[in-house]
């Protein structure tokens, strides 16, 4: 549980021991190596350990620093084709450049080339450590109980901690499970480790036939949010009997089967439901009877379809009432179409608190920006990748005294609900995390050093002159330098490349650093060179570095640096088995070796089915990063002739790069002010707080299980 309680909340559990007079060089040796790593003990945590056995501490210690490690990337070790970068880099001539890579590519890379690794200058940057608390049980628990509370998706991170802690810690279920996709999840945690499991045990989650589509999906290993087609296995009879139940036991299926008409005839075909009793499953056998007879099932969006064809606008409205979540969606739909403002208006206002928090804040966003002249509307559709696309708004307008009213139903509806919560005494709400989105969709986003949701905006620390990006990545099997070969869906070689694209404030392409441009002298930036063969999977695997000067972008007309990575083989990077990028915020980039743990900001594995990357945009004018996590489609077409790089994906780049910082999100600070409206007291001094949300203290931007379990 160290694991995840580090990884999550910067928190170990120690218990106390029963040393009374401790010899402290044990502890600070301890420390000193922690410190290291950019961490340190809180006063409490230091003093617990002071109360240990040396084997004690030496357990604490083989537990703890492996994982500190991993989370900065300081596990592996660093070795860039230039060990002297990037001064070596920015100091040979071009010419120079490319034919050491063109040697280099002809080695497949075996040959690298010669330069001897200079003394270096000691770190001079000033660096602020991660204070890391004493934990316990009940903090792992709370993480299990945010996590099954979540009203929006989670990531795949967080379904395996919730794995891990429900086989290891005494846990139970909460009564109710709001987010469909968990029920799914926790359906088959269930299944998997009860050995005399019952569907009246879960029924209580289960109230659609979607609910089982998606469990079923679960115990096959496939895209609970059903965005992708899933390969069923073969279940047991035990399972079977079990999704006969379960389906039985929910209200009215057939509608609710016929949106995934084609997937259910795939799992009538295994699960065999005719074979069953008649009289014990009736329901459900006539379901997927008419489904594969094709017999005509009336469906609520195919009556609302065919009102709005017909222009019979209050009948539609009429439909969408009784199902509120469906009427806020449609909202702007019924606004612009119909000439009754009122009646659509009032309508939601009289629905609005049956509405879910999700829906309620994105509908809020919406109408709070609707009236502005926005030049784009911007979607992320939902699934295991994270991608974007966007349309130019064309929406016809709608008069702002109705567009205000239902920010304020929205906001009123909220309020209410929340009122329902605890009172939270006196609260202090930091106005930095109007910098930071609300969490609505975990489920593509990558393992991290630090959880962050997308389109946050986090400011660069005053000291930070330069930005150093870093790669780490092996081959997919044992192949070695010797290979001449690889697999685009196998093994074989992997060669992964670090880019930085530089746009200016119109998202007007400037400049790229990559390995087709290896310096660029205006911008002071240069990479540490192209290595194309990652090595063995068990060996010490390839680096690559990146810096860029933060003032020379802005001085030469540049805004935006985007970061990218490219799968160049085109494995995807869920196959590769281990791909990290991370930053280094640098004060100096002449001291310190080239990578410094201590300087480490973030550092993520890159696991999506994709092979462009693109983690993190800068913006330097404003000095602040803004969080992406998403990926780009490649275009196979071009790839062929040019390989899979920023030249061949620009465009991409270019709109991913505008739409993650023109879109419009709820941030956390007005979803914190909504829960003070409706159950607390704000305060300006931290000291009065009974409630802290700040950067570093209390409950920080970074603790998405709390705001995903408590506060949505």
């Amino acid at each position: 549980m160290n694991e995840l309680l580090l990884r999550r909340k910067s928190k170990v559990i120690v218990t106390k021991g029963n040393v009374v007079e401790p010899d402290e060089r044990y502890v600070v040796t301890i420390l000193k190596n922690v410190e290291a790593l950019g961490y340190t003990f809180s006063q409490e945590l230091y003093e617990t350990l002071l109360t240990l056995e040396k084997e004690d501490l030496n357990k604490f210690y083989l537990e703890v620093v492996p994982v500190l490690k991993n989370l900065v990337g300081a596990d592996v070790e660093y070795n860039p084709m230039y060990p002297n970068f990037p001064e070596s880099v920015m100091e040979r001539d071009e010419v120079e450049l490319y034919i050491n890579a063109i040697v280099h590519y002809w080695s497949v890379g075996t040959l690298y080339p010669y330069e001897e690794k200079e003394e270096r200058l000691p770190l001079f940057d000033v660096t602020k450590v991660k204070v890391i608390n004493l934990g316990s049980e009940e903090d792992v628990k709370e993480i299990f109980f945010n996590i099954c509370q979540s009203k929006t998706s989670v990531s795949k991170t967080d379904r395996e901690d919730l794995e891990k802690i429900f086989k290891n810690m005494d846990v139970e279920f909460p009564d109710e499970i709001p987010l469909k996709e968990n029920v799914a999840f926790i359906g088959k945690l269930y299944l998997e480790c009860s050995p005399f499991a019952k569907a009246k045990d879960i029924q209580k989650y289960f109230k659609t036939a979607t609910d089982v589509l998606r469990l079923i999906t679960a115990i096959s290993n496939g895209d609970m949010s059903l965005a992708e087609n899933t390969q069923y296995k073969k279940f047991t009879r035990k399972e079977r009997r079990i999704f006969m139940e379960l389906l039985q036991g929910c209200g009215k299926i057939e509608e609710d089967m016929l949106r995934y008409k084609n997937r259910w005839i795939r799992i009538g075909e295994i699960i065999h439901p005719a074979s069953y009793s008649e009289k014990k499953f009736k329901k459900v056998i006539t379901a997927f009877g008419k489904l594969r007879n094709n017999e005509k099932i009336e469906t609520f969006a195919g009556n609302v379809s065919k009102a709005f064809d017909e222009k019979d606008y209050e009948k539609a409205l009429e439909l969408l009432v009784t199902r509120p979540g469906e009427l806020a969606r449609k909202l702007d739909l019924l606004l612009r179409s119909s000439e009754n403002y009122l009646l659509v208006v009032n309508a939601f206002k009289n629905v609005a608190v049956n509405v879910s928090t999700p829906v309620l804040l994105q509908v809020r966003e919406h109408f709070a920006q609707r009236c502005e002249d926005i030049k784009s509307r911007i979607f992320f559709p939902k699934g295991t990748v994270a991608k974007s696309y966007c349309v130019a708004n064309e929406l016809p307008e709608i008069e702002k005294k109705y567009c205000d009213a239902i920010v304020r139903f929205c906001e009123n509806a909220l309020v209410y609900r929340y009122m329902e919560k605890d009172f939270l005494g006196n609260v202090y709400v930091s106005e930095e995390f109007k910098r930071f989105t609300v969490p609505f969709s975990q489920r593509s986003a990558s393992k991290a050093m630090k959880t962050l949701s997308r389109g946050s905006r986090i400011p660069l620390s005053g000291e930070t002159n330069a930005v150093r990006a870093f790669i780490w990545w092996t081959n997919m099997d044992t192949t070695g330098f010797d290979a001449h070969s690889w697999d685009r869906n196998g093994g074989g070689i992997v060669d992964i490349d670090l880019t930085a694209a530089v746009f200016n404030e119109d998202w007007l392409y400037v400049d790229h650093i990559s390995y087709t441009r290896l310096v660029s002298r205006k911008f002071k930036a240069c990479t540490s060179g192209d290595i194309v063969n990652g090595g063995p999977v068990t060996g010490n695997g390839a680096s690559e570095f990146l810096d860029f000067d933060i003032d020379s972008v802005v001085e030469n007309g540049g805004r935006y640096v985007v970061f990218q990575v490219y799968s160049f083989n085109e494995q995807n990077f869920s196959d590769i088995p281990r791909v990290m990028f991370g930053w280094m915020n640098r004060e100096d980039v002449d001291s310190g070796e080239i990578y410094e743990p201590t300087t480490v900001e973030q550092r993520m594995d890159l696991a999506a089915k994709s092979t462009i990357a693109v983690p993190v945009i800068f913006d330097c004018l404003n000095r602040e990063f803004i969080w992406c996590d998403m990926n780009a489609s490649i275009d196979r077409e071009k790839t062929r002739y040019t390989g899979n790089n920023v030249e061949t994906n620009l465009v991409g780049i270019s709109a991913v790069g505008y739409n993650l910082t023109n879109v419009k999100k709820p941030n956390l600070y007005d979803l914190i002010q909504l829960h003070i409206r409706a159950r607390g007291l704000e305060v300006d001094n931290k000291e009065e707080a009974d409630v802290v949300f700040d950067l570093e203290d209390g409950i920080t931007p970074y603790d998405l299980d709390v705001f995903m379990g408590q506060y949505l």
